[in-house]
């Protein structure tokens, strides 16, 4: 079963951020997400790997 892709809201609830801090990261520091014409989705499994790699070290939130 493959999973399913989120939204900015539901992944900054899954982090525990603002959504601002979402955007930030996506603008800053290559947080992974594919854009869907306006909207960006998001896999939480990549994300996690993403911030678990220091991704999102030193930025919003």
């Amino acid at each position: 079963m493959s999973e399913p892709w989120l939204s900015a809201d539901d992944i900054a609830e899954h982090l525990g951020v603002t959504k601002d801090a979402v955007y930030a990261w996506i603008a800053e520091k290559g947080m992974p997400t594919p854009q869907v014409g306006r909207l960006w989705e998001f896999q939480a499994t990549e994300v996690d790997a993403w911030v678990r790699g220091g991704g999102s070290a030193g930025g919003a939130g």
